[in-house]
């Protein structure tokens, strides 16, 4: 069952076809996609792409973006994660990369859907990027204070960080990038992963994993990224698909098989 756990179909690149693309999709077998959000303001528009029966939805604000809502609370979070499409809280997390937003309005911010995952049962979703020593000890802080599950999303982090957050029971999602000639360090800690809290991500518009590199990612590449993690791990296809599939429906348990 090919699954993509990470898309951005209400992202303006595919304001001119988001229905071919999703036609596409299908025709390629994928049967489920999650819709990110990625700002609070702009979930409706991350929530009507998943009116489809095989498109489901998370809630939450971007750390790049954290600075539109800094004082964005949980309650606010756990409220909107009561549509029954809504499956997970986030992307959150930590972006010290571009610094998008301040770094304290960003840890601020990522604390507060902790608290709204930890509250609803709901997975955390989480984006980080050179920030891997304090997101790890935000992590193993706010587990102390009370589990959460939570996935880290297209994980190109070092495996330092990989091993905090496996520890605390931590998903993983393996994305285009790993099909990237100069990845091979995100290969290695990919090999190193628990091998039941694996899944598969595009993450489209972005990251189109190779052959289609450069060009707008889209749901129907994920079956080259599931080629590359079975080839990584040292999997058949099959034992890739039913492995990650069985890992995705552990996490979104909020949704239904079909």
């Amino acid at each position: 069952m090919l699954i993509d756990s990470h898309v951005n179909l209400h992202a303006p690149q595919f304001d001119g076809d988001r229905d071919e693309v999703i036609a596409r999709a299908r025709e390629a077998g994928v049967r489920l996609m999650v819709n990110i959000c990625d700002r609070v303001s702009n979930f409706p528009a991350c929530r009507a792409v998943a009116d489809a029966p095989d498109i489901w939805c998370t809630v939450g604000t971007h750390p790049h973006e954290a600075k539109e809502n800094p004082d964005l609370t949980a309650a606010e979070l756990v409220a909107l994660a009561k549509d029954p499409r809504v499956v997970g809280i986030g992307e959150c997390g930590l972006d010290f990369h571009y610094d998008l937003s301040p770094r304290d309005i960003q840890a601020t911010v990522f604390r507060a859907h902790v608290a709204a995952a930890r509250e609803t049962g709901l997975p955390l979703v989480v984006h980080t990027r050179e920030a891997d020593e304090i997101m790890g000890g935000i992590l193993e802080e706010e587990f102390a204070r009370g589990p959460f599950r939570l996935l880290m999303h297209c994980y190109t982090s070092g495996p330092d960080l990989a091993r905090r957050a496996a520890a605390l029971g931590a998903w993983f999602s393996v994305s285009g990038i790993a099909t990237f000639k100069a990845a091979e360090d995100v290969r290695e800690v990919i090999r190193e992963m628990p091998a039941d809290r694996i899944i598969v991500e595009t993450d489209c518009p972005y990251l189109a994993p190779v052959p289609h590199r450069g060009r707008r990612n889209e749901p129907a590449y994920i079956p080259h990224i599931l080629a590359k993690l079975a080839e990584i791990r040292g999997w058949s296809l099959d034992e890739a698909d039913a492995r990650t599939t069985e890992a995705f429906f552990a996490l979104f348990d909020r949704i239904p098989r079909p």
